[in-house]
């Protein structure tokens, strides 16, 4: 089979490489659709620890597509049914797993940054992540491409979940990449007054503008435009979809008396944002930051896409076959379009 395999950094090659064999309680998967995250761009360009040129890792955590064959042991599963994977697998014993926070396990293991993950033809599925039910049954109305991003939109909701949009608030996005548009798509649907879009390239806005006209987009001066859509009053809600620590140390000036304000993007690692306190003191500030998402989100965002509630297939920009996963990266990097999937007929 055909795989992207990460060699180290700034090393990404299709390669040919044979496909997984299965034990008794394990599955084998066929991907159909396989999206590009920020992670994965961030393990290419600084390389991931362990990974080289003598041990090299298929990328990729956002993913779906059909069962090819099942481990003898394995039940509720059967060849040629569309499914989906949530890609944190915790230990499912530990205080966090019980609770439900398995994507916050301290032993947690994900495909395409501890064992491989999708950018390939086939992948293994371990007995744990079939065991613990990352493994979801796909809805026939919801594609490929939608189910792979998935992973994403329930990040956010876990984000979302935690900011808390109300009737008739003002929500201010900042970034304006894919991430961005499923917390705009959640602010729409909670019933946000005004969705207020920034980012630096006005391109990128004009896609979201594009795709969801209601969006209000700024590029630059947006402390006058939050002023000028809220009377001077800030926003309700401000996420940063971003990694940018400029973002984050800016996003308490634009926010509301009693507002909410997300730490979705986190900065790289050594980074860290200065925060003035007064501001959240002053102006009685509910500050949260949120990471991966839990099974419950995912299926529950799964369901959101089944049902017509949200749809993501807009968002998914560029589509490419294996072989064009090195032009799927370069336009994730240059940020041009959304959502850059890997497809396999």
């Amino acid at each position: 089979m055909k795989a992207a395999r990460l060699f180290g950094k700034d090393d990404l090659r299709v390669v040919d490489v044979p496909a997984p064999d299965i034990a008794g309680d394990e599955m084998l998967l066929r991907v159909r659709a396989a999206t590009v995250c920020g992670t994965d761009l961030r393990m290419f360009a600084n390389g991931a620890s362990g990974v080289d040129e003598n041990h090299p890792l298929t990328l990729c955590h956002e993913f779906s597509g059909t069962v090819e064959m099942v481990g003898g042991e394995i039940e509720g599963y059967e060849p040629g049914q569309r499914v989906s994977v949530a890609p944190n697998i915790g230990c499912g014993v530990c205080g966090a797993c019980v609770s439900g926070d398995s994507h916050h396990c301290k032993k947690l293991k994900a495909f395409g940054i501890h064992f491989d993950g999708g950018f390939s033809e086939y992948v293994r599925v371990p007995a744990d992540a079939v065991a613990h039910g990352n493994v979801t049954p796909l809805p026939e109305n919801v594609s490929f491409e939608a189910a792979a991003a998935n992973e994403a939109f329930a990040c956010v909701y876990n984000s979302f979940e935690r900011y808390r949009v109300e009737p008739g608030d003002t929500v201010l996005i900042i970034g304006a990449g894919a991430i961005g548009m499923m917390h705009a798509k959640l602010a729409f649907m909670a019933g946000a007054g005004s969705v207020v879009l920034n980012d630096l390239s006005v391109e990128r806005l004009g896609v979201c503008k594009a795709l969801e006209p209601r969006i209000i987009t700024a590029a630059e001066g947006l402390k006058e435009v939050v002023d000028s859509v809220t009377g001077g009053r800030g926003a309700d809600v401000v996420i940063t979809a971003c990694s940018a620590q400029a973002a984050q140390e800016a996003a308490f000036g634009y926010a509301a008396l009693n507002g909410r304000v997300n730490f979705f993007g986190g900065l790289p690692s050594g980074k860290s944002a200065v925060l003035d306190t007064n501001q959240i003191h002053y102006k009685q500030l509910l500050v949260s930051g949120t990471t991966r998402s839990s099974l419950e989100h995912y299926r529950k965002t799964l369901d959101f896409i089944d049902k017509g509630i949200v749809d993501l297939d807009p968002l998914i920009t560029h589509r490419h076959p294996i072989e064009d996963v090195a032009a799927a990266f370069e336009n994730a990097m240059a940020q041009k379009g959304l959502k850059q999937a890997i497809v396999f007929e």
